[in-house]
């Protein structure tokens, strides 16, 4: 069954010239700069731009599904489809506040959120001086610290970009360190990992295994925060971003671990124990600690706390009207 919304929006490229990676930037660069217009200006009339915004970052994280259906990954699949029907849901309600002229201070508070957590994503993975110098430090600090517990004497090897059909080397190609104008294949900039003696682990090192999803998810909540010192915003920052990098880095050494020692002699259905570790075990594992460092945040940011308990208030109240329909 043809996908309507990514035909549509393959369609829109072709037509514009692009191909669907570029296309997929377009629709969240506009996104991204509906709803920071809408935050940031204090024109009333800017607050119009936000349902559109709502509609095109949806738009955006719904076609990431594909690739994670590729990689087999059901949190992200999930999460991805479901972005789509939520942020349509928060542009309707949005233009519903715009007809009664009325204002919600934690509707302004999402957006800012949502705007402030992206825009600074999307700089990183589009500039590849910093998308492979984040990629790289993630590498490099799990190999540290698998050598320095002693699981293994796994290292680095050389920076590689995939080109989709190959991959070459950092040093050898050709495109802009300081703007991605190419389209690069799944693994983008990545940094495979090797043993002590030059034989590969058949693991590489992608953005996304730098956490910074999570981390920028925590830094658009915060810095959005309105009326909240910067004081208490910035130590806030302090304790998230340093600990979920800790986190992250203790994530990717086990992953690694068990794919040496157990990656042979496991399996459960067909599913090898890295796809298990990495696609169920670590992400039930980096959720639960998302969720108590959040009730850490809400008790240094009171007003954080409200604002999250307003914007997911309907879907409180739509699950809870199921449940009472079913139970009835």
């Amino acid at each position: 069954m043809e996908d309507i919304v990514a035909a549509g929006v393959t369609s829109v490229g072709q037509l514009l010239g692009l191909d669907f990676g570029q296309t997929n930037l377009l629709i969240i660069t506009i996104g991204l700069v509906c709803l920071g217009s809408a935050f940031h200006s204090s024109n009333m009339n800017a607050r119009w731009l936000s349902p559109f915004g709502w509609i095109f970052v949806g738009v955006y994280f719904y076609l990431g599904a594909e690739h994670y259906f590729e990689i087999s990954d059901p949190v992200l699949i999930f999460m991805s489809i479901a972005a789509l029907p939520v942020c349509i849901a928060y542009g309707g309600w949005e233009a519903i506040l715009l007809k009664e002229n009325r204002r919600i201070e934690s509707m302004d508070w999402l957006r800012g959120a949502v705007f402030w957590a992206a825009m600074p994503y999307l700089a990183i993975q589009h500039i590849p001086m910093f998308n492979a110098g984040v990629v790289w430090f993630t590498a490099w600090n799990t190999s540290l610290f698998l050598q320095w517990t002693g699981a293994g004497d796994i290292q680095l090897g050389q920076m590689m970009v995939d080109l989709g059909s190959s991959s070459v080397t950092w040093s050898n190609w050709d495109g802009n360190r300081w703007l991605l104008t190419d389209s690069l294949g799944e693994g983008g900039f990545y940094v495979p990992m090797i043993h002590a003696d030059g034989t590969e682990v058949n693991i590489g090192f992608v953005l996304g295994c730098s956490a910074l999803q999570s981390m920028i998810v925590f830094v658009g909540a915060i810095v959005a925060l309105r009326g909240t010192p910067w004081q208490r915003r910035a130590r806030a920052l302090v304790i998230t971003i340093p600990l979920i990098h800790i986190l992250n880095v203790f994530r990717n050494a086990g992953i690694i671990w068990l794919h040496v020692e157990y990656n042979s002699s496991w399996d459960l259905n067909g599913m090898n124990i890295f796809d298990f570790g990495h696609s169920y075990a670590a992400k039930f594992f980096s959720l639960g600690a998302m969720f108590l460092m959040a009730l850490v945040l809400f008790d240094l940011l009171p007003k954080l706390h409200n604002h999250v308990i307003t914007v997911l208030d309907p879907l409180f109240r739509v699950f809870g009207s199921s449940l009472t329909k079913n139970s009835s």
